[in-house]
């Protein structure tokens, strides 16, 4: 992998490479925007795109048809405009069919039935054909608490997202029909859960069990899934989450993988409850021969994670274990490489973890935006636990390659480099902090200043560092219509003059002491004792009391304690004329 190439989802052209973390979220966002835009043209002006000119035509490389073929009102034409997913159009077809006593067989009303379920009453677009994720999560609470505070999400949990309406389309099809089977109910209810109809749900489910029909698997999973929303106290939570595992077992339905990720789910907001019969739930999984996913690995993070019994790293090590032997595929829709071994401040745990990431296809389990988080997380790890030497490897093979550094990372970069007294490196950096477009970044500026200023270096570094302060001094004079106007700091214009006075650049050292002088009192830490000494040493080395003269003069005007001493230095170091004296 060549580490100075951008990630491959980008274009191999220079002006289209990101530069930092925002432009990579944007670029991949507008991507996939894109991808969107030209679905809607050929969904939305179809006639444009029915013309065939390929030779052999290749059908899998055209077009999908999405204009409904078959006229008139029949079964056959609801069924087709079933299949393309265009739900206010069946809706309308079979009531029509409903008012011109045309019978509609049972598989086909539950064939909309689905289609309503998983839609809403809300026309199909792309966004809406992924299932969004649920927000699950609730925060930790004192071990004692067995009531689960009340909260606004418990009413409208998925407020982003359609609702199941009062009467909703789907439930007037439900009660209309003639004759119901398990499917028609089992239909129902997942279509409920998910657009956050919890309650009805479950009195759908009871007249299920009422009816004598049996659920099926994908039922009970989201039965589970909504219990949180069901209950108020963590006991009563596990209590109805094992009876559902109850009914399975008496209506002999298999539970699978998705069974217990959604039982773990629910237990993460169980608090002690969950933490105490998280592990059976797993022992339970390997006795049915069922391998844990990366979803089951996350959940039990989040169970035991801030757990006040067990450590933390202890449970990442043993989840690790498994994980780093193996190569995952997608199983659960939660399926994602999100640990925070990085919290942990454990350098061991996250080698692992990243061994563990580079196993078989496990990368393509996390997004763009977490795999940047990840690596920032990791790199300002590197830099605190780990030498100078290995954190600079790191960073060079990363960076853009895997990652795109945050500001923070640089300013841990620059703390590690301060750590090793390894400043020489600073220019290098700087070069990537201006290519990352961090170069107008007040807290960075103020950090470099600081660090190249603080000591003296050998001639060649000291001159290194004063091209990094001129470069600071043109980002304080560029202005533009959208960029808002650098303002010197006191300390930052003592910094920049010492940088330009040691590397003998004084009439640099003099303008940024003059042009930039504030006008209040306050700002003037620039004229520290040992800004003045410097400039007092520089005009020394070149021989030239009139600057000498100037900075006593600047000294007794701003009434410093030092220029009393530097009066009697100039006096005594250089050859001063009867005027100049």
């Amino acid at each position: 992998q060549d580490p100075t190439a951008a990630h491959y989802i980008f274009q191999d052209d220079p002006f289209l490479m990101p530069k930092n973390a925002a432009n990579s979220r944007l670029f991949s966002l507008s991507k996939e925007s894109g991808k969107n835009a030209a679905k809607y043209i050929i969904k939305q002006f179809p006639q444009y795109f029915d013309k065939t000119f390929a030779e052999p035509n290749v059908l899998c490389l055209m077009p999908e048809i999405l204009t409904p073929q078959v006229e008139g009102l029949s079964e056959e034409a609801l069924k087709e405009r079933i299949h393309l997913r265009m739900v206010k159009d069946s809706v309308n077809l079979f009531d029509q069919l409903i008012q011109a006593g045309t019978p509609v067989s049972l598989e086909t009303t539950n064939s909309l039935l689905d289609l309503l379920s998983f839609y809403g009453d809300v026309e199909s677009s792309p966004e809406k054909e992924e299932e969004e994720k649920e927000d699950l999560e609730e925060p930790e609470v004192n071990a004692s608490e067995q009531k689960a505070p009340k909260r606004e999400f418990q009413r409208g949990s998925q407020s982003s997202g359609s609702r199941w309406r009062e009467n909703s389309t789907a439930e007037r099809i439900f009660k209309i029909m003639p004759e119901r089977n398990a499917h028609s109910y089992c239909t129902v209810i997942r279509g409920m859960v998910k657009h956050g109809a919890y309650a009805k749900a479950y009195d759908t489910y009871i007249d299920l069990l009422n009816e004598r029909h049996k659920a099926d698997v994908h039922t009970f999973n989201a039965l589970i899934t909504a219990v949180p929303y069901l209950k108020e106290r963590f006991l009563e939570r596990w209590e109805l989450a094992k009876d559902f595992l109850n009914h399975m077992t008496q209506q002999e339905v298999q539970p699978n993988l998705l069974t217990f990720n959604a039982l773990l789910k629910t237990l993460r907001r169980c608090g002690g409850v969950g933490r105490s019969v998280a592990l059976l739930v797993v022992k339970e999984m390997e006795a049915l021969g069922i391998e844990p996913s990366l979803a089951t690995y996350d959940h039990l993070l989040f169970i035991f994670y801030r757990g006040v019994d067990l450590s933390s790293s202890s449970i990442m090590s043993e989840i690790l274990d498994d994980v780093e032997k193996r190569s995952f595929t997608p199983q659960d829709p939660s399926d994602g490489m999100d640990f925070n071994c990085c919290d942990l401040k454990d350098i061991k745990l996250a080698y692992r973890l990243n061994k563990a990431m580079e196993t078989g296809d496990n990368w393509k389990f996390v997004d763009m935006d977490r795999l940047n988080a990840y690596w920032s997380k990791f790199f300002s790890l590197l830099c605190m636990m780990e030498q100078i030497d290995v954190v600079l490897k790191w960073y060079k093979e990363m960076s853009p390659s895997l990652f795109y550094p945050t500001p923070k990372n640089i300013l841990d970069l620059l703390q590690a480099l301060d750590a090793a007294n390894h400043l020489e490196a600073i220019p290098s950096v700087w070069e990537d902090v201006k290519q990352l477009g961090f170069n107008r970044r007040q807290d960075l500026l103020e950090e470099l200043l600081a660090l190249m200023s603080r000591e003296q270096h050998p001639k060649e570094i000291q001159l290194a560092f004063a091209k990094c302060a001129e470069d600071i001094k043109a980002a304080h004079e560029q202005t533009g219509r959208e960029q808002a106007p650098l303002e010197w700091t006191g300390s930052m214009l003592g910094h920049a003059a010492l940088l330009f006075s040691r590397a003998g650049r004084t009439q640099d050292a003099w303008y940024v002491s003059w042009s930039w002088r504030p006008v209040n009192a306050p700002c003037l830490g620039f004229c520290r004792d040992r800004v003045m000494e410097e400039f007092l040493n520089c005009a020394k080395q070149t021989n030239c009391p009139d600057d000498a003269i100037r900075l006593v003069k600047l000294a007794a005007a701003l009434g410093l304690p030092s220029s009393e001493r530097l009066r009697s230095r100039t006096e005594k170091e250089f050859e001063l004329s009867e005027t100049q004296r």
